[in-house]
């Protein structure tokens, strides 16, 4: 099969483009190289495939580079709440705008490929009015124990879960009005190697990093807050999963994550990394105090459920970061 990946040279995309490449599958990797780290993932990644340096803004080269596409793998995007906020109209520009640019282009120019959105767990807000326990680790989300389903209603909080909710909405909106085999995979904390977290972004791996150099750690909030970590590897088997049973994706949001039996608070983490004790700082507004996800509907309808425990994947984690701890600490801003 013919896949693109938007943001190919990033985290996620790396990892996908190095399964898909050793698959034997024919991928073009689109990436603007915006991200310092890109250029390392790519020397990683080696050959086998087709690189396209570009924006997903311009529509030239999306048309040109979409053109024959059997599955177009969408995960550019600007990723930090943060920035968002200081920078909305470039978040906006990102991941609406550039979601748009690349949707619109495979309706007309592959129309029957399958196209993937990488969404987030941000779409649902802040999650407000659910009943929240604190225990002494952690927060509990009584109301929803198996976790967040889609059918819980799309509540964005910060610039960067309106953009991103716009992007799933249109996934949507093109699978029903335009007949586009389209998917919108609402991904929740993914984590392993190639992830050269930072502060703002990419916070399991940030964590690691931090621990392994010894930098000071920052929490925001008290630290109880909960997130269920997808190692990389199970998220891209159900990209490849989305890929096999196109016609049951179709037009069908999917909350993706380790879901309950990974779900890990910010203390915790910390606790199991042997990291330095960390100062604190005011919450950030919109965050939520426990997001776990309902995969549910992704194992009945494609047979995908996560298979990397969370020690196994940590471990996994780990060993890239001992590997990689000196590129980590070159590539971090400032």
């Amino acid at each position: 099969m013919r896949w693109i990946v938007t943001g190919g040279a990033g985290f996620i995309g790396s990892n996908a483009t190095r399964a898909l490449v050793d698959r034997g599958h024919d991928v073009v990797v689109l990436d603007n190289l915006s991200r310092p780290t890109s250029r390392l993932n790519l020397e990683w990644l080696g050959g086998g495939f087709e690189f396209v340096e570009g924006d997903v803004r311009d529509s030239h080269t999306v048309e040109r580079v979409v053109e024959g596409a059997d599955v177009v793998l969408h995960l550019a995007g600007q990723v930090a709440v943060t920035t968002s906020v200081a920078n909305p109209r470039e978040d906006f520009d990102l991941n609406a705008l550039g979601t748009f640019v690349v949707l619109d282009a495979v309706r007309r120019r592959s129309p029957e490929a399958v196209f993937v959105n990488a969404s987030t767990n941000k779409v649902y807000g802040a999650l407000e009015g659910h009943r929240v326990a604190e225990r002494a680790t952690r927060y509990v989300d009584a109301d929803f124990p198996a976790g967040v389903p889609e059918t819980h209603p799309v509540d964005p909080v910060s610039p960067y879960g309106c953009s991103k909710a716009a992007a799933d909405l249109y996934t949507l909106d093109y699978a029903r009005i335009y007949g586009v085999r389209a998917v919108t995979l609402r991904q929740s904390c993914i984590y392993g190697p190639r992830q050269f977290g930072i502060e703002d972004q990419g916070w399991v791996a940030w964590f690691a990093i931090a621990s392994r150099l010894g930098l000071p750690l920052t929490l925001y909030g008290n630290g109880k807050q909960v997130r269920d970590l997808l190692h990389v590897d199970d998220l891209v088997e159900l990209y490849l999963a989305v890929a096999t049973w196109p016609d049951a994706a179709a037009g069908r949001a999917y909350n993706v994550g380790g879901g309950p039996a990974n779900a890990v608070s910010l203390l915790e983490l910390l606790d199991r990394l042997g990291a330095d004790t960390p100062t604190h700082a005011p919450a950030r507004p919109g965050d939520q105090l426990v997001f776990v996800a309902d995969t549910t509907r992704a194992r009945e309808e494609l047979g995908w459920s996560p298979t990397t425990s969370l020690d196994d994947g940590l471990d996994d984690l780990l060993r890239f970061v001992a590997e990689n701890a000196a590129s980590a600490l070159a590539v971090r801003p400032g």
